[in-house]
């Protein structure tokens, strides 16, 4: 009697052909034309973080161009997988943990090179971990959150900021018939970032408030 049951607590087995099923199904999402590309974002960090570190103006130059290359990526992806009806869970996962993989190991590595001050990566590194989290449990609630348009400016401003910051040298501008003259690029890449943080901090409490109002309004339904 003991030992019947002990066997029937064990942990119920999928069939093997169902598990070979899911398997092939996770390999097939990994090879997918928007995960790939999904991957590559984060592939190619270690090759900005190489451009940046050898610190010339023409390495911040190719690692500029990689680092966009890099964000038209985040626009292609969605967009294909979409288009090519390849929606999965995987990149679900993996999409916006490229984006962050990328901002937050370039902004880290531009802290030692005088770039961008520690308070600000910081700042910006516990607005994105909190935000994760609270969409996390929001999702585990089964509550949707929205991306505002608080977080969208914030988004626009911070890769155009780390895009200056990443050039990193003064050069002589000119917009059409205008003449800007010498902009060091630090001055106008820190200028977007600080921008961005107001941003983020405003929509870090827009979240707040839709999740607040979100699991209070699902509470009343079950009630």
């Amino acid at each position: 009697m003991a030992k019947a049951g002990l066997l029937s607590r064990r942990p119920h087995r999928l069939p093997l052909s169902e598990r070979k099923r899911r398997r092939r199904s996770l390999t097939e999402d990994a090879f997918n034309v928007p995960n790939l590309l999904t991957m590559a974002r984060v592939a190619v960090i270690p090759l900005v973080i190489m451009l940046l570190g050898r610190g010339s103006p023409k390495d911040c130059v190719w690692a500029a161009l990689v680092y966009s290359a890099a964000a038209i990526t985040d626009l292609l992806d969605g967009y294909l997988a979409r288009r090519m009806n390849v929606v999965s869970v995987l990149g679900k996962f993996m999409d916006p943990l490229a984006d962050k993989l990328l901002v937050m190991a370039v902004l880290v590595y531009m802290v030692p090179m005088g770039r961008i001050p520690e308070w600000a990566v910081v700042l910006l590194l516990s607005r994105e971990i909190s935000v994760t989290s609270l969409r996390s449990i929001a999702s585990s609630e089964g509550v949707v959150i929205a991306a505002g348009d608080d977080g969208k400016s914030k988004t626009a401003l911070q890769m155009v900021g780390i895009l200056a910051l990443i050039l990193g040298y003064p050069y002589h501008l000119t917009l059409g018939p205008l003449d800007l003259g010498i902009v060091d690029l630090v001055h106008v890449g820190r200028a977007l970032v600080y921008i961005s943080l107001v941003f983020s901090i405003m929509s870090a409490l827009s979240y707040l408030r839709l999740f607040a109002a979100a699991v209070e309004a699902k509470d009343k339904r079950r009630a």
